[in-house]
Protein backbone atom coordinates (compact mmCIF):
# COMPACT_ATOMS: atom_id res chain seq x y z
CA UNK A 1 0.00 0.00 0.00
CA UNK A 2 1.26 3.59 -1.01
CA UNK A 3 2.63 5.52 2.15
CA UNK A 4 0.34 9.08 2.70
CA UNK A 5 1.90 12.17 2.93
CA UNK A 6 1.11 13.59 6.82
CA UNK A 7 4.55 15.79 7.23
CA UNK A 8 4.46 19.88 7.51
CA UNK A 9 7.38 19.96 5.34
CA UNK A 10 9.19 18.80 2.32
CA UNK A 11 12.51 19.49 0.69
CA UNK A 12 12.26 19.42 -2.93
CA UNK A 13 15.49 17.89 -4.42
CA UNK A 14 16.66 20.80 -6.86
CA UNK A 15 19.02 23.28 -7.53
CA UNK A 16 17.59 24.56 -10.53
CA UNK A 17 15.23 27.85 -8.88
CA UNK A 18 12.57 27.86 -12.26
CA UNK A 19 11.60 24.49 -11.36
CA UNK A 20 12.05 24.49 -7.64
CA UNK A 21 9.61 27.55 -8.14
CA UNK A 22 7.39 25.12 -10.69
CA UNK A 23 6.89 22.38 -8.22
CA UNK A 24 6.33 24.76 -5.23
CA UNK A 25 3.02 25.57 -7.08
CA UNK A 26 1.70 22.34 -7.55
CA UNK A 27 2.37 21.73 -3.83
CA UNK A 28 0.92 25.38 -2.46
CA UNK A 29 -2.70 23.61 -2.23
CA UNK A 30 -1.64 21.04 0.14
CA UNK A 31 -0.49 23.84 3.17
CA UNK A 32 3.45 21.93 2.84
CA UNK A 33 6.53 24.13 3.68
CA UNK A 34 8.72 24.20 1.36
CA UNK A 35 12.85 24.00 1.13
CA UNK A 36 15.16 23.13 -1.70
CA UNK A 37 18.15 21.64 -1.82
CA UNK A 38 19.64 24.13 -2.98
CA UNK A 39 18.40 26.21 -0.24
CA UNK A 40 20.16 23.95 2.23
CA UNK A 41 22.96 23.26 0.38
CA UNK A 42 22.99 19.97 -0.31
CA UNK A 43 25.33 18.66 -2.93
CA UNK A 44 23.94 17.20 -6.33
CA UNK A 45 24.47 13.70 -6.15
CA UNK A 46 25.85 11.89 -9.57
CA UNK A 47 23.15 10.89 -12.06
CA UNK A 48 23.90 8.05 -13.16
CA UNK A 49 20.66 6.14 -13.75
CA UNK A 50 19.58 4.92 -17.33
CA UNK A 51 16.17 6.06 -16.51
CA UNK A 52 13.91 9.06 -15.68
CA UNK A 53 12.50 6.93 -12.70
CA UNK A 54 16.41 5.90 -10.97
CA UNK A 55 17.67 9.27 -11.76
CA UNK A 56 14.47 10.76 -9.43
CA UNK A 57 14.85 8.41 -6.98
CA UNK A 58 18.55 8.75 -6.69
CA UNK A 59 17.79 12.68 -5.94
CA UNK A 60 15.52 11.87 -3.47
CA UNK A 61 16.83 9.42 -1.29
CA UNK A 62 19.70 11.86 -1.45
CA UNK A 63 18.08 14.81 0.14
CA UNK A 64 16.01 12.92 2.59
CA UNK A 65 19.20 11.82 3.82
CA UNK A 66 20.83 15.11 3.37
CA UNK A 67 18.10 17.10 5.21
CA UNK A 68 16.83 13.89 7.43
CA UNK A 69 12.97 15.37 5.83
CA UNK A 70 11.09 13.91 3.31
CA UNK A 71 12.20 14.81 0.04
CA UNK A 72 10.51 14.99 -3.70
CA UNK A 73 12.82 15.09 -6.74
CA UNK A 74 12.09 14.69 -10.54
CA UNK A 75 14.16 13.69 -13.52
CA UNK A 76 12.33 14.96 -16.63
CA UNK A 77 13.56 15.54 -20.22
CA UNK A 78 12.58 15.71 -23.77
CA UNK A 79 12.17 12.33 -26.02
CA UNK A 80 12.41 12.98 -29.61
CA UNK A 81 11.73 9.16 -31.70
CA UNK A 82 13.66 10.11 -34.55
CA UNK A 83 16.40 10.29 -32.19
CA UNK A 84 15.78 7.19 -30.73
CA UNK A 85 14.86 8.47 -27.75
CA UNK A 86 17.71 11.45 -27.35
CA UNK A 87 18.15 13.38 -25.26
CA UNK A 88 15.88 11.59 -23.28
CA UNK A 89 18.15 11.26 -19.92
CA UNK A 90 20.91 13.37 -20.74
CA UNK A 91 18.51 16.23 -21.78
CA UNK A 92 20.66 18.82 -19.27
CA UNK A 93 23.62 16.75 -20.80
CA UNK A 94 23.15 18.32 -24.36
CA UNK A 95 22.91 21.92 -22.75
CA UNK A 96 26.19 21.89 -21.80
CA UNK A 97 27.84 23.93 -24.27
CA UNK A 98 31.92 23.36 -24.63
CA UNK A 99 32.44 26.82 -25.09
CA UNK A 100 30.79 27.59 -21.20
CA UNK A 101 30.71 26.38 -17.71
CA UNK A 102 26.71 27.11 -17.66
CA UNK A 103 24.04 25.22 -19.43
CA UNK A 104 22.89 26.65 -22.48
CA UNK A 105 19.33 25.54 -24.08
CA UNK A 106 20.05 27.48 -26.64
CA UNK A 107 22.46 25.87 -27.94
CA UNK A 108 20.61 22.31 -26.79
CA UNK A 109 18.02 23.32 -28.86
CA UNK A 110 19.89 23.64 -31.75
CA UNK A 111 21.75 20.71 -31.38
CA UNK A 112 18.28 18.85 -31.34
CA UNK A 113 17.54 20.34 -34.94
CA UNK A 114 20.87 19.67 -36.11
CA UNK A 115 20.78 16.23 -35.41
CA UNK A 116 17.46 15.67 -36.88
CA UNK A 117 18.60 17.38 -39.72
CA UNK A 118 21.31 15.11 -39.82
CA UNK A 119 19.27 12.13 -40.41
CA UNK A 120 18.01 13.79 -44.07
CA UNK A 121 14.94 15.08 -41.74
CA UNK A 122 12.79 18.13 -41.31
CA UNK A 123 13.13 18.83 -37.90
CA UNK A 124 9.91 21.19 -38.35
CA UNK A 125 6.37 18.86 -36.66
CA UNK A 126 8.31 16.10 -35.58
CA UNK A 127 6.82 14.32 -32.97
CA UNK A 128 8.38 14.90 -29.26
CA UNK A 129 7.12 14.50 -25.28
CA UNK A 130 8.44 15.20 -22.81
CA UNK A 131 8.27 12.95 -19.49
CA UNK A 132 8.58 13.53 -16.08
CA UNK A 133 9.52 10.91 -12.90
CA UNK A 134 8.96 12.53 -9.31
CA UNK A 135 9.76 10.82 -6.65
CA UNK A 136 8.73 11.44 -2.76
CA UNK A 137 11.01 9.44 -0.39
CA UNK A 138 11.04 9.53 3.32
CA UNK A 139 14.03 9.36 5.86
CA UNK A 140 13.29 5.91 6.44
CA UNK A 141 14.27 5.17 2.65
CA UNK A 142 10.22 4.61 1.80
CA UNK A 143 10.18 5.94 -2.09
CA UNK A 144 6.97 6.14 -4.16
CA UNK A 145 7.59 6.89 -7.87
CA UNK A 146 5.01 7.91 -10.35
CA UNK A 147 5.74 9.02 -14.08
CA UNK A 148 3.83 11.42 -15.87
CA UNK A 149 4.14 12.75 -19.83
CA UNK A 150 2.75 15.20 -22.23
CA UNK A 151 2.91 14.60 -26.21
CA UNK A 152 3.75 17.07 -28.81
CA UNK A 153 5.26 17.85 -31.49
CA UNK A 154 8.74 20.29 -32.16
CA UNK A 155 8.62 23.82 -33.81
CA UNK A 156 11.92 25.76 -35.12
CA UNK A 157 13.16 28.62 -34.35
CA UNK A 158 12.75 28.20 -30.65
CA UNK A 159 9.36 30.71 -29.49
CA UNK A 160 8.78 32.24 -26.48
CA UNK A 161 10.64 33.11 -22.99
CA UNK A 162 8.80 31.91 -20.52
CA UNK A 163 9.14 28.24 -19.34
CA UNK A 164 12.83 27.02 -19.10
CA UNK A 165 14.34 24.34 -21.06
CA UNK A 166 13.56 22.70 -23.87
CA UNK A 167 9.90 24.70 -23.28
CA UNK A 168 10.60 27.12 -26.71
CA UNK A 169 10.53 24.67 -29.24
CA UNK A 170 8.18 22.29 -27.93
CA UNK A 171 4.03 22.46 -28.97
CA UNK A 172 1.90 20.27 -26.99
CA UNK A 173 -1.05 18.40 -28.74
CA UNK A 174 -4.09 20.58 -29.60
CA UNK A 175 -2.31 23.82 -28.81
CA UNK A 176 -0.71 26.57 -31.22
CA UNK A 177 1.65 27.49 -28.84
CA UNK A 178 5.24 26.80 -27.71
CA UNK A 179 5.21 25.77 -23.80
CA UNK A 180 7.81 28.94 -23.66
CA UNK A 181 4.67 30.96 -25.21
CA UNK A 182 2.58 29.49 -23.18
CA UNK A 183 0.78 31.16 -19.63
CA UNK A 184 2.36 29.65 -17.50
CA UNK A 185 -0.25 28.35 -15.23
CA UNK A 186 -2.09 26.79 -18.40
CA UNK A 187 1.49 25.07 -19.07
CA UNK A 188 1.36 24.01 -14.87
CA UNK A 189 -2.00 22.28 -15.83
CA UNK A 190 -0.82 20.28 -18.55
CA UNK A 191 2.59 19.04 -18.52
CA UNK A 192 4.23 15.94 -17.96
CA UNK A 193 5.14 16.89 -14.22
CA UNK A 194 1.76 18.20 -13.14
CA UNK A 195 0.20 14.37 -15.08
CA UNK A 196 2.94 12.99 -12.22
CA UNK A 197 2.23 15.14 -9.76
CA UNK A 198 -1.57 14.15 -10.00
CA UNK A 199 -0.76 10.80 -9.85
CA UNK A 200 1.45 11.42 -6.92
CA UNK A 201 -1.14 13.65 -5.27
CA UNK A 202 -3.78 10.81 -5.61
CA UNK A 203 -1.53 7.77 -4.20
CA UNK A 204 0.18 10.12 -1.31
CA UNK A 205 -1.82 12.86 -0.52
CA UNK A 206 -5.15 12.36 -0.90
Amino acid sequence: MARKFTEKKLVIASHNPRKVHEINNLLSPFGVEVVSAGELGLPEPVEDGDTFSVNAELKARAAAKGADLPALADDSGLVVPVLDGDPGIYSARWAENPTGSDKDFNYAMNKVRQAIKTKGINPEGQNAYFTCSLSLCWPDHQVETLEGTVNGSLTFPPRGEKGFGYDPIFVPINYQLTFGEMNQNEKHRISHRADAFNKLVTLCFN
